[in-house]
């Protein structure tokens, strides 16, 4: 099943829950799930290229904020500390497909989607243009733009440093600007 991407701010909204049930409370979790779901999906397939993996991605993730909860300390919002490990969950399942060597299927072959709404086709063509971005420069603009993180908590968050994150994202947004000015000639 083909990916539904939201923009950036449909994706920044803050869930409605923003404390972790408490372990033992399956029905609290599975709401807590049910509500987090798209959040947690739409945050995975604005870092991987393609929808392939998306799905399984995603489920790594929610059965990690699920084994972790308890860890949640309240310091922060709990949809900042759910966006934290999805995204290294994420990454942490890049590396292990490159380490495998696997390809991920290219976008042309995965499943076409069909759909009138003028505003799915504008989020497919924020969601292909992403995926043209080489995977560095891709995960710098989605953390910064769409999770609101800092350039100092990007460059924290991927072990690089803060001019290497600026220059990422200005590169990024430099490809996008002339990706979107040739997509409207």
């Amino acid at each position: 099943m083909a990916a539904v991407a939201r923009s950036p701010a449909e994706f920044s909204s803050a869930p409605r829950t923003e404390t972790a049930p408490a372990a033992d409370d399956q029905a609290a979790a599975h709401a807590l799930l049910v509500e987090l779901a798209p959040r947690i999906r739409n945050l995975v397939r604005y870092l991987i290229r393609g929808d392939v993996d998306v799905d399984d991605i995603a489920q790594e993730a929610m059965v990690a904020v699920l084994k972790n909860r308890s860890d949640y300390r309240g310091d922060g919002p709990f949809s900042a500390w759910v966006d934290r490990i999805v995204v290294r969950t994420t990454f942490t399942a890049l590396r292990r497909r490159k380490r495998r060597r696997e390809e991920p299927l290219h976008p042309e072959h995965a499943e076409p989607v069909h759909d009138a709404f003028g505003e799915f086709h504008s989020r497919r063509q924020l969601v292909a243009m992403l995926d043209r971005l080489p995977p560095p420069q891709r995960h710098a603009v989605v953390l910064h733009y769409a999770l609101g993180m800092t350039v100092f908590e990007i460059a924290e968050e991927l072990e690089t440093s803060a001019e290497t994150i600026r220059s990422r994202l200005r590169l990024a947004k430099t490809v996008l600007r002339r990706n979107l000015e040739s997509a409207q000639r």
